[in-house]
């Protein structure tokens, strides 16, 4: 199927300001921000309602493939409303936010039938393009067809730095060199997992953001994003 407007894929490590760049690129683009974790963060949240322990990774992985066949898990499309997720017509925005259902988020995220579920709900919401999703890999397995791919990461020592401040600034003891440590473990954990392991994808455009400030990372990510809507725009017509 040819869209009309691209898909917006940001990949890249933890640290690197993904969150924050892809609800601002999705703003100023006027697409809906499809948020990967809100998705485990929904199913877990399902799950304890159903009365499921996040361990039992038969039931809560057969409720997952559930929410995705009749589509249950949306992202609020309006304007200004990317960043609703609905459960059964339901607004769950708050519910899913606790530490409660973070922490089953975690558990759930482990379990292959959930990622299998979740897989196909990313490329449902998607499938029409004007969107904009974050992760590990977005543009390598959720749509290896993005028209606009990037991998947006810093440098270890930045990373590690801006994760020290933000544990800092909450007021939570922070030292620089174990998180330095922390951020490094992370990123071999990422690579060299089995299933969709962080990578690159070869067509994606690689953001350094180690010397950029959150604004100018937007400005280059909309601004090429904008040359390939307006490609698909006239390819279409």
């Amino acid at each position: 199927m040819r869209r009309t407007r691209p898909v917006v894929a940001i990949d890249g490590p933890a640290g690197a300001g993904k969150t924050t760049v892809t609800r601002r690129v999705a703003e100023r683009l006027g697409y809906t921000l499809v948020d990967t974790g809100a998705l485990y963060r929904t199913v877990a949240l399902a799950a304890t309602r159903a009365g499921l322990s996040w361990a039992d990774t038969a039931a809560v992985g057969e409720l997952a493939l559930g929410l995705a066949g009749r589509g249950a898990i949306r992202f609020d499309a309006s304007p200004g409303g990317g960043g609703h997720v609905l459960l059964d017509g339901e607004d769950v925005s708050a519910a899913i936010r606790t530490q409660q259902v973070a922490e089953g988020a975690s558990q759930v995220s482990a379990i292959p039938a959930v990622r299998e579920a979740l897989l196909e709900l990313q490329r449902q919401a998607g499938r029409d393009g004007g969107v904009v999703l974050e992760g590990r890999d977005i543009g390598t397995v959720v749509f290896p067809d993005a028209e606009a791919k990037f991998f947006l990461t810093a440098s270890t020592a930045v990373r590690a730095e801006r994760r020290f401040v933000e544990l800092r600034d909450k007021g939570a003891p922070a030292d620089l060199a174990r998180v330095t440590e922390e951020v490094r473990a992370r990123d071999e954990r990422d690579t060299m997992r089995p299933i969709a392991p962080l990578r690159q994808a070869e067509d994606a455009v690689l953001v350094d953001s180690s010397e950029l400030d959150i604004e100018q990372v937007v400005e280059r990510i909309v601004g090429h994003a904008l040359g390939v809507a307006e490609r698909l725009a006239q390819s279409s017509s």
